[in-house]
């Protein structure tokens, strides 16, 4: 099973930005789908945004313009860069990884990161 490390949250202030890591613990071979989801207290955890492997992104309205996804094939990372944070984008963030490692046979894997908190200030 491939392991998520997200870090790079924290406190914020509006206006202000952040980028988010969520590195994997092994080398990763393809990646079909890569997230970041958010929940915030009292609500269900909703797609912030996603990319593919033929490199088709989507965006949650809500962050449409402020948030970029990336990928760092060499360092097996995946990122979200936040910017004009607002404090409704205060939440609990997730990365979730779905594709395949290489173990001398292609292994598939989904996995989700332990989340990061994220806290913007007015």
């Amino acid at each position: 099973q491939v392991q998520l490390v997200e870090s790079g949250g924290g406190l914020v202030q509006a206006g202000g930005s952040l980028r988010l890591s969520c590195a994997a613990s092994a080398s990763i071979h393809s990646i079909n789908i890569m997230g970041w989801y958010r929940q915030a207290p009292g609500k269900q955890r909703e797609l912030v945004a996603s990319a593919t492997s033929d490199g088709s992104t989507n965006y949650a309205d809500s962050v449409k313009g402020r948030f970029t996804i990336s990928r760092d094939s060499a360092k097996n990372t995946v990122y979200l860069q936040m910017n004009s944070l607002k404090p409704d984008d205060t939440a609990v963030y997730y990365c979730n990884v779905r594709g395949s490692i290489y173990a001398g046979i292609q292994l598939s894997f989904n996995s989700w990161g332990q989340g990061t908190q994220v806290t913007v200030s007015s």
